[in-house]
């Protein structure tokens, strides 16, 4: 029979699904995990005891004393195994998953019990979702919806949803046929049988169909694990794959806390819910004798009572709490400000130290910073989506060419952070006569024809696979196992115990050489390629979400000591425990946190003149709005003290000259301030130029077709109504059009200029644009609304503007006396077109009176730059 292969039409469709109905799993995405977040934060916002105290009440009301007091034990032993977090999250997903699963199995159940074709259709479907490999779903989940929640919910809801329907139509189903008959003959409706007679007989059955729902959900949590949803799925997964025994029984004694509580809950809910179950229980609290408070269940009343007061005062600990973290917020080390920062990992051991290294600068720079372990595939399907932010082990060229050839297009390179590495088969050193990939041919046998391979996506075994095996003719002596990289190493210790032979994949750096006494097989062939370089991956976009963390990582460099101290310090810490041996390895590399991350204006150190206080003065123009709050910024990191004041040019120069302000930054020189700087230079000092050229220009939109110069404007007046909309009329460049620029090109009399100010000009342009209006307006270069908008700068063939200009620092006369430091700075200080233009962008999206906040993360962003303005020796 010929192969019959239909995975390419699958992955055609999904393609397709892709492309053309993103915003379907968007908008399941958003849903989904708003539901999930508003679980969470109602689960895990409050004290863990106090929230075991709501869980044990509720046990109260539906068991009775006993197990109301084992529920608190049991939630209160998740709470001192550092487990609560993950643990609320995990009975997050699973009431999610379980609320949308019964409201779409209990009606489709009720469906096929009430139409047997109905019934005939769903089985089929029903057994294709029981039995497929939950794995499976996990599959078109990341490819929809990327990691995180929504996959794992999603394959939770597929997998547990058969029981509920199931049960539905057969507790329906079982309901006598008489009773059933009788109704119908009483004259009841088919709508009134249900509700009054089927249903009620059949909640047992639903009950035992929804309890199932939601243990079925439980099972799911180590499968969502894989797929990033996180909660106790995510710690068992990275215990199965990193082999540590003690994270895995103690995420596993959660995960049966949960499922025992579950099970016991929704059983005991139908006897409330139930008229049978209320029976039952009825009949066995009379009928106890002994120690009849064990049988003892409160009113609902006086339950919702005791669950009321506990969520209020776990919420109102919940409020002090986040406002106390919100005043420690005040730090001058905190870049980040609380913002969410999502990193990703392989469980390889440099991906785990540069990963959780990370994890501690960023917390430590004021960033919230989330770690998920996932294997090679989903991890950078989840950086491409943007799920995840960055991640730091990008194998490249080789390992990982697969995953960068595939998802490139949207993923950023922000560089190397290690290399070359070398990728190898390695065996213990007791094993004689095996030191080159050419000895294992014809040696099969002494390894029982393995080699121990690592994770079947990892780049290397599809390297050994296909090309070091076939150029060494050891294909069909040896099979390659593939496993995890912890299994690998578990399997090596084993072997060295026993001193039995064994070979494995390897890489160096690995901490492994230093823990065993192993051989690297040469490579005469050269079948492994070149060694390869570490690379951080980050989604496109990152830089402009988190600029200062995109720039620091851009950086970011350790030596093969420093990784392999670091990852021998993660070892030592244990498992469960990585950031403690990345917190005891910084103790021992002291500055390193601000060699990796450096802070706005450097160490933050003082300057010489500290404590002394800088008044500076600006108009508003968009260049001397952007340098005078990044020089407020710069100078206040230096523990200087600052003033800012925005005064018409005039006020501004009168000033400076009287002493009442220090420096201003925006003197067009020598042209547009001309006037200013003849009444008062002797009273001022020009502490040179930071930015030129600039120019003076009149602009129009691109769409304005047959105006490309001043000349052109000539006879076409009434187009633009007669006006050219200028500025304040205090600007050099107003007296320049008006009594050089018109004279020139013959406009005077069919134009007027119009007097406003910078903020009317641009909103009078961007009206037009809007409009498709033509318009003319006075602007100048460098400005960010050439960026903003599509504009032409009219040529001036006769020069009527005069050359370009430079604009320069100017203080008052006895500036350099009063601020020496200072003083030498400025007279340093440059920016060049791209800088100025990102600050003036910077400044824009924040907005109005954000400014001096708005400069503050220009800097996080260009931290070298800051640097070099304000240099501070020590």
């Amino acid at each position: 029979m010929p192969r019959f292969t239909f995975g390419s039409w699958v992955e055609d469709a999904v393609d397709w699904l892709q492309s053309n109905l993103t915003w379907i799993f968007d908008f399941i995405k958003t849903v989904l995990g708003g539901m999930y977040d508003g679980v969470n934060a109602v689960l895990g916002g409050g004290e863990p005891l106090l929230m075991a105290g709501i869980f044990a009440v509720l046990a109260f009301w539906l068991r009775g004393v006993i197990p109301a007091v084992l529920t608190f034990v049991g939630f209160a032993l998740i709470d001192s195994l550092a487990l609560w977090d993950e643990a609320m999250g995990t009975l997050s997903l699973v009431i999610v998953a379980a609320v949308i699963t019964i409201v779409i199995a209990v009606p489709t159940g009720i469906w096929a019990a009430r139409n047997s074709r109905v019934s005939a259709t769903l089985r089929p479907v029903l057994d294709v979702m029981q039995t497929m490999p939950a794995f499976v779903y996990l599959i078109p989940g990341v490819m929809f919806f990327g990691v995180g929640v929504t996959p794992g919910v999603i394959a939770t809801i597929v997998f547990a949803m058969p029981p509920g329907v199931r049960m539905t139509e057969l507790g329906i189903r079982q309901v006598d046929g008489e009773l059933v008959e009788a109704a119908e003959a009483f004259g009841t409706t088919p709508k009134d049988t249900l509700t009054r007679v089927q249903l009620p007989l059949a909640l047992p059955t639903i009950m035992a169909g929804i309890n199932q729902v939601i243990m079925l959900a439980l099972s799911m949590v180590v499968i969502g694990g894989m797929a990033g949803a996180g909660g106790l799925g995510e710690k068992v997964y990275a215990a199965i794959t990193q082999l540590q025994v003690g994270l895995a029984a103690e995420s596993g004694i959660a995960v049966v806390i949960l499922a025992m509580y579950l099970d016991r809950m929704t059983g005991a809910l139908n006897e409330r819910v139930s008229p049978l179950g209320r029976r039952a229980a009825a009949k066995v609290a009379a009928g106890a004798r002994r120690l009849k408070f064990t049988h003892y269940k409160p009113g609902t009343a006086i339950a919702m009572t005791g669950i009321v007061v506990l969520a209020l005062i776990a919420g109102g600990l919940n409020i002090a709490g986040s406002s106390d973290s919100k005043a420690s917020q005040a730090d001058s080390s905190n870049v980040g400000n609380g913002q969410k920062i999502n990193l990703g990992y392989i469980p390889w051991d440099e991906g785990i130290a540069s990963t959780f290294l990370w994890k501690e600068i960023l917390e430590q720079r004021g960033y919230e910073a989330g770690v998920t372990q996932l294997d090679a595939g989903p991890l950078y399907s989840g950086v491409a989506r943007g799920d995840i932010d960055f991640q730091t082990d990008a194998w490249l060229p080789t390992t990982h060419k697969d995953y960068w050839d595939k998802y490139s297009d949207d993923l950023d390179d922000l560089g190397s952070w290690y290399g070359p590495t070398s990728l190898e088969l390695t065996v213990p050193s007791y094993v004689k006569g095996i030191d080159s990939l050419a000895d294992l041919k014809g040696q099969g046998k002494k390894f029982n024809g393995k080699i121990i391979g690592i994770e079947a996506s990892a780049g290397m075994m599809g390297t050994l696979n296909k090309k070091v095996l076939k150029e060494y003719g050891l294909e069909g002596e040896y099979k390659v196992v593939s496993s995890s990289t912890s299994s690998m190493l578990a399997e090596l210790n084993a072997s060295i115990k026993k001193k039995e032979p064994v070979v494995v994949t390897l890489w160096s750096p690995h901490w492994a050489y230093g823990a065993h006494d192993l051989k690297k097989l040469k490579d005469p062939k050269g079948a492994w390629g070149k060694g390869e370089d570490v690379h951080t991956v980050a989604h496109k976009g990152f830089a402009k979400k988190a600029p200062a963390v995109a720039d620091w990582l851009k950086n970011f460099k350790l030596t093969e000591k420093q990784l392999t101290s670091l990852e021998n310090e993660i070892q030592k810490a244990g498992q469960g425990k990585e950031q403690d041996g990345v917190r005891s390895w910084l103790k021992q590399n002291p500055g390193l946190v601000d060699q990796l991350a450096p802070l706005p204006g450097g160490s933050q150190k003082d300057g010489k003149d500290a404590g002394k206080t800088v008044n500076l003065g600006y108009f508003p123009w968009d260049e001397a709005i952007a340098s005078t709050y990044l020089w407020q910024n710069v100078l206040e990191d230096r523990g200087y003290k600052t003033t800012v004041k925005q005064l018409d040019p005039g006020p501004l120069y009168t000033g400076l000259a009287q002493g009442q302000l220090d420096v201003q930054f925006d003197s067009w020189l020598p042209t547009t301030h001309k006037d200013y700087w003849d009444k008062y230079k002797d009273n001022l000092t020009d502490l040179g130029s930071w930015y030129g050229p600039t120019s003076l220009e009149l602009t129009v939109p691109s769409y304005v077709k047959g105006i490309d110069s001043l000349a052109d404007l000539k006879g076409q007046g009434k187009k633009f109504n007669g006006k050219i909309i200028g500025i304040e009329s205090s600007a050099g460049m107003m007296g320049t059009l008006n009594k050089k620029v018109l004279k020139e090109y013959g406009l005077e009399g069919e134009y007027e200029v119009v007097s406003s100010s910078t903020s009317s000009m641009l909103a009078e342009l961007n009206r037009s644009i809007k409009k498709k209006e033509p318009v003319v307006v006075t602007l100048w270069s460098p400005h960010w609304a050439y960026g903003a908008n599509d504009l032409k700068k009219l040529k001036d063939p006769k020069g009527a503007w005069g050359k370009g200009e430079q604009i320069h620092t100017v203080a008052k006369k006895d500036f350099a006396k009063d601020f020496p430091e200072l003083t030498g700075w400025l007279k340093d200080f440059k920016l060049s077109e791209a800088q100025l233009a990102s600050l003036e962008v910077e400044l824009q999206k924040g907005g109005a009176g954000k400014e001096k906040e708005s400069a503050r993360r220009w800097m996080d962003a260009n931290p070298d730059v800051v640097e070099k303005m304000a240099p501070v020796a020590g």
